[in-house]
């Protein structure tokens, strides 16, 4: 079977962004593969963190991946900083990777913005790290939001490389699997913009952790246009607000965007609002209950970590053992 990985930084609750965009195709992949999800706490510190809000969000990201339906029987879920194998692969990938390939990372283009000089070195290497994560296991498909596409084209150029320079076919090529539909979740205040974690307007997004009567409270206030909805797609051009709302209610009822559109044609947005708010509760509220049963153990989360992270270490271990005996160091 192949193996599957993927990883996400412990930063409070996610989004439903991220839950549309690469959570809930996590769940359906474990029928596909052997899957190790990561939660990426060594991503995490390229920005300043509180210790303790980082262990308590490595937590709360266990807890909701589970909650979603992870099977932690069957698949690997650990957490980065507990296998150094991660840490090991990315310092040769550091001396792989050039200089002109991070440069081009629009990701940290966008996340350092006019602060470029006074961000962290970590942040500037990040893309290294997330092809270790990966190639550390000889996955080969990854499951990520659109966002990702190029740091695992940059994932393979460094395995090719690496490859071509020792003249060993060691790291396997890997594919993304993005989903087709809400691959990306825009804002509900914006929707030229992604849907964040990191925005500072709480109104803006949908967090997993959100209650009933918040969810509906931000679905009415979501900006919309004064137009009703159109019978096809081709409406919904120069409309992003409308597009995104309908995107959403495609992607939780699983279900073509010509659907829906037929269904609610020439309505206003009050009712297609009233009826995403039902059914964003529908997939949220029962998430994030379990998550919260699930945080009241926290030593349980914590040992579902350590069996994860010394099942991942006894598939890692070898894999970059052999990169280093590759590159010339002595071995252990």
């Amino acid at each position: 079977m192949a193996r599957i990985f993927s990883g996400m930084a412990p930063s409070g609750f996610p989004t439903l962004g991220n839950y549309l965009g690469a959570n809930r195709n996590w769940v359906k992949l474990q029928s596909q593969g052997d899957c190790l999800y990561c939660i990426v706490d060594q991503h995490a510190i390229t920005n300043w963190q509180d210790p303790a809000t980082l262990r308590e969000n490595t937590r709360v990201m266990a807890a909701l991946l589970i909650a979603m339906g992870i099977e932690t029987d069957k698949h690997i879920l650990f957490h980065q900083s507990a296998v150094p194998a991660h840490a090991r692969l990315a310092w040769l990938f550091n001396c792989v990777a050039r200089v002109g390939w991070l440069n081009r990372m629009t990701q940290f283009k966008d996340k350092a913005g006019k602060n470029r000089e006074a961000v962290s070195t970590g942040l500037y290497v990040y893309p290294n790290l997330m092809a270790a994560d990966i190639h550390a296991y000889h996955a080969t498909l990854v499951p990520v939001g659109d966002d990702q596409r190029q740091h695992l084209e940059l994932a393979n150029d460094i395995a090719e490389k690496f490859n071509h320079d020792y003249g060993v076919n060691f790291f396997p090529r890997i594919e993304a699997m993005i989903p087709p539909e809400a691959a990306r979740i825009m804002s509900l205040r914006d929707a030229t913009k992604k849907m964040s974690k990191s925005d500072p307007t709480d109104a803006s997004r949908i967090n997993l952790n959100d209650d009933a009567d918040t969810i509906a409270q931000k679905i009415r206030r979501a900006k919309t246009d004064s137009e009703p909805l159109p019978d096809t797609a081709e409406g919904l051009a120069g409309r992003p607000e409308a597009a995104n709302l309908v995107g959403i209610y495609a992607a939780l009822a699983e279900r073509p965007l010509a659907d829906v559109l037929t269904e609610f044609a020439g309505h206003g947005f009050s009712t297609f609002k009233e009826r995403l708010a039902e059914l964003l509760i529908a997939h949220i509220t029962p998430i994030n209950a379990r998550a919260q049963q699930l945080l009241a153990e926290p030593g349980h989360i914590e040992s579902i970590l350590r069996n994860g992270a010394a099942r991942a270490t006894a598939l890692a271990d070898p894999i970059v053992d052999e990169a280093e005996r590759i590159v010339g160091f002595l071995g252990r």
